[in-house]
This record gives structure tokens, C-alpha cells and sequence, in this order.
């Protein structure tokens, strides 16, 4: 359970296996541009704890986890378990408002963006509301998430013409973030992001959850409201605090 020092300023912490890392709000602008100053494609997941508990089996996902260039910690238990397990207290931060902060910060030195995903209106709300949000920010493509098959190497030489900092991926895509995993090297460089509701949340057809419920760690009740076999999520949840148990007691 050793922390790794990277080069960037942040601090890498294994998680049961599985690297987390711990970055506080006012080193993340500095985070960003060391990542693109590396001239090279830079995976950024946000990490939940079924994100977790994926990465911890052998496979695909797992590479890309551990090849990241940054993982933030999404989950309240997540920070429970760093802590639990290494002492260390890691920063949660709420997905669209990483985003933002992500998006303020490429603004700031005219960087660019390609969006991919989300249905015709809600792709075309997006960009009009990042665009008058982030006047600054070049967003230099878009394409919707449902696209044919036969279409994707199109999508995919578009997006290395263009050469976004950031390419952000949304909701519609076939695979979801399994689509960056699987494309992996054939994208351009820069920053790559899957983020669910993104798209849906800055074209205003989904709220997020409140500042005060995501703080106490509740976002997943809405989820389960809209979809009640996500209750079932109380199982690998008990599997990961008895993982947590096994770690410290074992020192693992």
C-alpha cells in the first residue's frame, strides 16, 4: 500500500490494487498542463467504486486503469477506503463539476475540444452552451453518439485531423468508455474523458445530484429511483468492505 511520487503534483496511492490518485483542487490546473505537456494520448477516468472492483479483475479495463494518466476518485467510499487502508485522505471530486473545472482551465490557454456523443439536439445544446459558457475554448468537432459502425474510422480520423486537447465522450457511443479502451491507440493525443450524463446535464435535460447529496455520499439513490436493480449494488458493495477488511488485516 505504498504511495508512488510521480513526476506531476499529485501523489499515487494503490486502492486494492488499484491506483488512485490524490489531487487537491488548487494543483489540478498545473496537473492538466503537465499531462498535455507530455505530448502524448493521456486517459483520465473518474473512478467509481464499480469502476473499482472492474479494474480490480484481469483484463482490458484494467490496463487502461492502470495506464491513465490521471484517476479521480468519484466515490465516497473511495476516499473511506484510501483512507482506511493508507491514512491518506484523497479528494472527491463531483463529475460535472470536474469537467467544468477541467474545461475552465484548457480555456484559460485557448485549448481545444471535440465532443462526441448524445443524441442530435442534445449534442447541438451542448456545444452552444460550452461555447457561450467557455467563450475561449475552440471546440474543434462534434459527432453524435449514435453512429454506424461503418462510420467509426471516419470518426476516428476526423478526431485525430482536428487534434482536440480534450476529447470528451458521453452517453450514445457504443461500448461507452469501453469505446476510448478499445480506441485507444487510435485516437490523437491530448486528454481523453468518458463521463455518462454530461452531454444531458449542459444541454439542461438532466439535473445533477446537489451539492449537499453529494457530499453525504447519497447520488446513488437517484440512480436507483430511476433504474431499482441498481439497489442490487448493495452486494459488491459489501464484497469491497470486506476486501478492505482482508487488506488491513493482512497488510497487504
Amino acid at each position: 500500500m505504498a504511495a508512488e511520487n510521480t513526476p506531476l503534483q499529485r501523489e499515487r496511492v494503490n486502492l486494492l490494487k488499484v491506483p488512485v490518485d490524490i489531487v487537491p483542487q488548487d494543483r489540478l490546473t498545473e496537473v492538466v498542463y503537465e499531462l498535455l505537456a507530455a505530448g502524448k494520448g493521456q486517459n483520465i477516468i473518474l473512478l467509481s467504486l464499480w469502476d473499482l472492483l472492474r479494474a480490480r479483475r484481469s483484463g482490458e479495463y484494467r490496463s487502461f486503469v492502470l495506464n491513465a494518466g490521471l484517476v479521480i476518485p468519484i466515490s465516497k467510499s473511495l476516499v473511506g477506503g484510501v483512507r482506511f487502508l493508507t491514512g491518506k485522505t484523497a479528494v472527491r471530486y463531483m463529475p460535472f463539476d470536474f469537467v467544468v473545472n477541467l474545461l475552465t482551465i484548457l480555456e484559460g490557454r485557448e485549448f481545444s475540444v471535440y465532443l462526441l456523443g448524445g443524441k442530435p439536439r442534445v449534442l447541438q445544446k451542448t456545444e452552444k452552451n460550452i461555447r457561450q459558457t467557455f467563450p475561449r475554448l475552440r471546440v474543434v468537432g462534434r459527432y453524435i453518439g449514435a453512429f454506424k459502425r461503418q462510420e467509426e474510422a471516419t470518426i476516428l480520423q476526423a478526431i485525430r485531423k482536428a487534434s482536440p486537447s480534450l476529447l470528451l465522450v458521453g452517453k450514445g457511443v457504443g461500448g461507452q468508455e469501453q469505446w476510448i479502451v478499445k480506441n485507444n491507440l487510435r485516437l490523437s493525443g491530448g486528454l481523453r474523458l468518458w463521463c455518462s450524463d454530461l452531454f444531458e446535464v449542459f444541454a439542461e435535460r438532466k439535473k445533477r445530484p446537489s451539492r449537499k447529496t453529494f457530499d453525504r455520499g447519497l447520488e446513488w439513490m437517484g440512480y436507483c429511483v430511476r433504474n431499482p436493480l441498481k439497489f442490487f449494488r448493495i452486494f459488491p458493495y459489501c464484497y469491497y468492505k470486506l476486501l478492505l477488511l482482508i487488506y488491513r488485516v493482512f497488510k497487504k
